[in-house]
Parts: C-alpha cells; structure tokens; sequence
C-alpha cells in the first residue's frame, strides 16, 4: 500500500511538473506543426515531449489510484 502511494506521488508530481514548464516556458507554442505563426524548431519539440510526458504522467496516476481502490476494496472485504 506505502509503495503505492509513493508512485501516486511521483506520478503526480511528474505531471505537476510537466503542466507547470509547459504552460510557464513555452506558454505560445503548441505540439503540432501547423499553427498560424512560425515556431522555432525547439520549441515544437520540446511542447511535444513535455505534452507526452504529461499523457504518460496522467495515465500512470489513473493506474496507481485504480491499484488503490482495489487495494483498499481488498482489505476491507477481509
């Protein structure tokens, strides 16, 4: 149950994270090429990784916590 918690709060984090450098550093640019000004380069590459960061962040804390309602619902039926 502990080592569950501890990857709900590092998954979590991981996305905090990624939402806060995304949104505050690169608050004009957005992970596809075709937007209606030009984008450096850079910029596309690094909104892409950071916004498939977070996907892989969301689904890892829907994971953890699906873990621990099961976990929970085990204990209590015991």
């Amino acid at each position: 149950m502990r080592d569950l918690l501890i990857f709900l709060g590092g998954s979590v984090a991981t996305l905090a994270a990624a939402l806060l450098v995304r949104h505050f550093l690169l608050p004009d640019i957005v992970p596809v090429a075709w937007a209606e000004e030009p984008q450096p380069l850079w910029a596309v590459e690094a909104a892409f990784l950071l916004r498939a960061t977070e996907f892989v962040a969301m689904g890892t804390t829907i994971f953890a916590i699906v873990a621990l309602v099961a976990c929970r619902g085990r204990e209590t039926s015991v």
